[in-house]
């Protein structure tokens, strides 16, 4: 398959080395606004850089497309590409704002191409391990999920301007892993609430960097996710399902294997990994392997278009609720 990568930055560079190491894929085209970028990236893997998605949306050997640029690109890019024929992978979130989500989900509703949104840790093995045993009924009925999700350090200034806040960013991520692991659907009730115990400076950019978010599902089951922009030993990302039977979890990665048992610790472990590619950079190609599947196989991709939404919706609650005090209902 034939690939145009949208977005040259540190995301786009990580799926363009995915594509590279694939035997069932080749860069075609990258594009950027950034033509030196662009071009720089290109020529490493005999392809060609443009600043504009017309040339490699109109070219017939062009089999699909993955975006990695700029969130308020992404509707416009995803339009585009399924009304040109080629099959999509989008980076998350499809877009800040719901009507605009909305808006895509109407353009493209004839267009008979796969998109999928790049919810990547559902890839991750562990992850996918806790799904898998949660789907065949080993804890029984779902009753509590807990997920745990505290970054290294925060993002640049820059970063968290544009970011849409701690829900959009870095919570839309648990809110989809919640919706996957739980099954859930209808109406959730979201509770709130998140400060600035890490940097004052991150309140005077409109964000918090630590959140705690409530859900009540449908069916009464309740999910609880711990959010932080701060873990001072390491990336922490962390899921458990307890329901009637037991209870299923997945851990952390470490930066080694070693364990020391001496007279200032026992069974002490080392760090955790450093960062979220140290811990999930294996998924992204186990992504791109299931996005070539689905369209090989022109089966629905997961996590798909209507994915990105329901996380979004999730994600909109927590933030009117945080804002307002209140229990907000979202409907997924």
């Amino acid at each position: 398959m034939k690939f145009c990568v949208f977005g040259a930055g540190r995301m786009g560079e990580r799926h363009i080395a995915n594509l590279a190491a694939s035997s069932r894929a080749e860069l075609s085209y990258v594009v950027d606004p950034d033509l030196d970028r662009a071009t720089a990236l290109a020529a490493k893997f005999g392809a060609r850089a443009s600043t504009t998605p017309d040339g490699p949306l109109s070219d017939p050997a062009v089999d699909a497309v993955i975006i990695s640029s700029a969130t308020n690109t992404h509707v416009d890019l995803i339009i585009a590409s399924a009304k040109a024929g080629k099959a999509v992978l989008c980076e998350k979130p499809i877009d800040l704002d719901m009507a605009r989500v909305d808006q895509c989900a109407r353009a493209i509703e004839g267009c008979d191409v796969p998109v999928m949104i790049g919810f990547q840790r559902r890839f991750d093995p562990t992850h996918r391990a806790v799904h898998a045993a949660v789907a065949g009924g080993e804890v029984g009925k779902v009753e509590v999920i807990s997920i745990i999700s505290r970054d290294p350090g925060p993002p640049p200034y820059s970063y968290i301007a544009v970011s849409g806040g701690q829900f959009h960013d870095q919570m839309i991520h648990d809110f989809d892993l919640a919706l996957w692991l739980s099954g859930a659907s209808g109406q959730v009730e979201v509770f709130a609430m998140g400060s600035n115990l890490v940097d004052a400076e991150i309140a005077r950019h409109g964000d918090t960097d630590t959140a705690q978010v409530l859900m009540r599902f449908e069916n009464g089951a309740f999910c609880k996710i711990d959010c932080s922009r701060r873990a001072a030993y390491g990336y922490d990302q962390r899921v458990e399902v307890f329901g009637s039977l037991g209870m299923i979890s997945s851990g952390n990665l470490h930066r080694t294997a070693i364990e020391r048992t001496t007279a200032a610790g026992v069974n002490a472990k080392d760090l955790l990994a450093p960062d979220f590619l140290a811990r999930y950079l294996p998924t992204y190609a186990l992504e791109l392997d299931a996005f070539i599947d689905a369209v090989q196989n022109r089966t629905r991709p997961q996590p798909d278009f209507a994915a990105g939404r329901r996380a979004l919706a999730l994600a909109d609650a927590a933030r009117q609720s945080h804002r307002e005090g209140r229990a907000v209902t979202a409907s997924v």
